[in-house]
């Protein structure tokens, strides 16, 4: 194999696609994409109605008129009359609805059904609102009823969390965070694995498919291998994915922070509602933007030495074998395009179970289908990622980096068997069994 034909066949798939309109508009274009889709949603929320619904209330226990208070966004009236009266009260426009409270069989009742009559229904924001206000306040009329204060209640209450301790005296210290934070990261590594597959193996196929269609690879082929051919274009387009990616992590999070600072921040662009009060107020959930803290150090505490240089390696070696693959379809598929639908419904099976397999292990990372998974060079570029966070064992680590190298060497020769018969040929609907002939033909 020539070097030197493989660098300008890099060179020039690389050139050619850098420079091309749809990829400099496609790179630009993307993280303005999302910016502007952050900013319209962000907007969108903040637009809500500041209506204040003025309610009838009929309470059946007479129980909630100390207990139910106005807000923002309600305004309730304890009535007397009849319910047929408050309805066409309602039709007069004197109020917005009516709610209809049913008397309690028990103290001890649990759930209650409280009606709400009105021909405009309420969204499901303020009826989430609606429902909690009036879970509260009859919440507070039994604990008046069983002589129940606040600070009692308080002391019942009783939160447990499972903190994990290593057995050996050298070993990690952990908190309840870490199984969450580790899948998180884990589940965006083995995602992105997935879409890199996808998106740039298709890219190579649709890359070989267009040459040979077009049938400038015979012009190609007077001068270079098959081989120096197929490797050259899977690494040139692979580069133009890098480059693309780089450009990506780079311009998201500076247009996205950009639309943030322009909207006054996450918080402020959070609607200004009545249950988004209530989330502010809550001290469950202030208490939960304390652990802020405590999650950047358990994310800092991971290996990422280990974590990152292997993710790199994952990312290439996955994306060289598949490439291959999808090269060797590219050069298979003749005229009729409809054929790649079946040549590539064995490389796309693989794909989809290790992402199955995937989201089984970020909830079991230490089972035998994740483990044999994370070893199997089909399956691992997608699957060991996912498990990196949870420190798998060192052999595991080993054994998989081994089976992926010979993975990726064995299926790039085997894909360049196919290549360099089916680049050249033309006319023919091209079957598995033809495959198979190629793959150990010798000539």
């Amino acid at each position: 194999m020539n070097i030197r034909n493989v660098k300008l066949i890099i060179a020039r798939e690389y050139i050619t696609r850098v420079t091309s309109k749809s990829f400099i508009w496609g790179t630009i274009l993307t993280p303005v994409g999302i910016g502007l889709l952050m900013w319209v949603s962000g907007y969108i929320m903040t637009q809500t109605d500041s209506k204040v619904f003025k309610i009838a209330v009929l309470d059946d226990n007479n129980a909630l008129k100390n207990h139910l208070d106005d807000s923002k966004t309600f305004a309730f009236s304890f009535q007397d009359e009849p319910l047929s009266t408050l309805k066409k009260q309602v039709g007069n426009q004197k109020y917005d609805g009516v709610l209809f409270v049913p008397k309690l069989d028990s103290i001890q009742e649990s759930k209650i059904t409280a009606l709400y009559y009105s021909d405009k229904q309420l969204g499901l924001e303020r009826s989430e609102s609606l429902s909690s206000r009036l879970g509260k306040a009859l919440r507070k009329y039994k604990m008046k009823t069983l002589a129940i204060d606040q600070k009692t209640l308080d002391i019942i209450k009783t939160s447990v969390s499972i903190n994990p301790e290593p057995i050996a005296e050298d070993g990690k210290n952990r908190s309840t965070m870490t199984s969450t934070i580790a899948a998180a990261i884990g589940g965006v590594m083995g995602f992105v694995m997935y879409i890199v597959v996808f998106v740039y193996g298709m890219m190579i196929m649709r890359s070989v498919m267009e040459e040979k269609t077009s049938r400038i690879v015979e012009v190609i082929m007077s001068s270079v291998k098959p081989i120096e051919l197929m490797i050259g274009k899977i690494l040139g387009v692979g580069a133009v994915g890098l480059t693309q990616l780089a450009f990506w992590m780079v311009l998201i999070p500076v247009i996205l922070f950009g639309v943030s600072f322009a909207m006054g921040g996450a918080i402020s662009t959070m609607p200004n509602t009545e249950l988004t009060q209530e989330m502010l107020n809550n001290p469950d959930f202030l208490a939960g933007n304390t652990k802020i803290t405590q999650i950047t150090y358990e994310i800092m505490s991971l290996n990422w030495w280990l974590i990152l240089p292997l993710f790199v390696f994952y990312f290439l070696g996955g994306f060289f074998l598949y490439a291959s693959l999808f090269a060797a379809v590219g050069s298979a598929i003749g005229d009729d395009v409809g054929e790649s639908q079946s040549l590539t419904l064995p490389i796309l099976l693989p794909v989809i179970i290790a992402l199955y397999i995937m989201m089984a292990a970020l909830k079991d990372p230490n089972s035998t289908m994740a483990t044999w998974a994370s070893i199997f060079p089909l399956f691992s570029p997608i699957v060991m990622p996912a498990r990196l966070a949870f420190d798998p064992p060192m052999w595991q680590i080993v054994a998989s980096v081994v089976s992926l190298i010979l993975g990726v060497w064995f299926f790039a020769w085997l894909s360049a068997r196919i290549y360099r018969v089916g680049i050249l040929l033309y006319g023919k609907k091209i079957s598995f069994k033809e495959l198979g002939k190629w793959m150990f033909n010798n000539k």
